[in-house]
């Protein structure tokens, strides 16, 4: 099972050196299968590619690496919807909060204008705009308004949005937290599937230079030896460069 497959391969995979860890240059799913192809391509030529000095142990430990990396895969793409799904959150309640600290603030400013120790507090209140200073200034305002209610009184300022205040502190604080977990969670899951990616190319890698130097000069068992999406890649490619070149010329 791929699940059994990462947690067997999990110590090998954090062993991999940082500066080793290659992020994938096909589409995972593509890379998992091209794996597996191999692996039974490879079974036909098997004494040649042990003749031409591969170590046979590699052609083996493709289908181990192949399901952690599937398995791998899996938990990052539902961590990440998990992440896209709490910023969605944050980004829907933000805006609403944003609007009522800068209605606080302006209502503070006139009210408490003629008394300068509020007015600094007010002004620290205000420094910062990010979604960490929003949470706190909230809660910063609420609190300095209800120690100060008889200015704002007199404005006829609405004390009950004080309690809004605090309260979408709370709602947001905890929104946010579950975006920062998600944000760490995706990036442990990230850093794993790539990890795992990377092991399970170092395998293909070798498997596939033994075999294009066995097999050079014969294209009938050289093509299993070729990455299928790398390949049409670079058709594509060429195709493009030399539709380019007629336009130039």
């Amino acid at each position: 099972m791929s699940k059994n497959d990462l947690e067997t391969l999990k110590p090998t995979l954090v062993a991999l050196p940082k500066e080793e860890v290659k992020t994938p240059s096909m589409p995972v799913e593509v890379a998992i299968q091209e794996g597996e192809d191999l692996r039974v391509w490879t079974e036909d030529d098997k004494e040649k590619l042990i003749g031409a000095g591969l170590d046979w142990s590699i052609v083996e430990s493709i289908p181990e690496r192949a399901g952690a990396c599937r398995e791998a895969q899996s938990e990052w793409a539902k961590d990440f919807k998990s992440h896209e799904e709490a910023e969605k959150e944050w980004l829907k309640n933000a805006p609403e909060g944003f609007t009522l600290r800068d209605s606080l603030l302006h209502a503070f400013r006139y009210a408490y204008r003629n008394d300068e120790g509020l007015v600094a507090k007010v002004a620290v209140i205000a420094e910062g705009s990010s979604r960490e200073d929003l949470i706190q200034d909230m809660n910063d305002l609420a609190v300095l308004g209800r120690a100060n209610t008889a200015p704002l009184e007199v404005i006829n300022f609405d004390l009950t949005q004080l309690d809004l205040a605090a309260e979408k502190a709370d709602k947001l604080a905890a929104l946010l937290a579950g975006a920062k977990s998600e944000s760490e969670t995706t990036s442990e899951a990230y850093n794993l599937r790539n990890r795992a990616y990377t092991y399970l190319k170092e395998a293909v890698d070798e498997v596939r230079a033994c075999g294009k130097y066995v097999f050079w000069n014969k294209e009938e068992r050289l093509r299993g030896y070729r990455s299928e999406f790398l390949h049409k890649q670079n058709l594509r490619s060429r195709k493009q460069k030399g539709n380019d070149e007629e336009i130039a010329a």
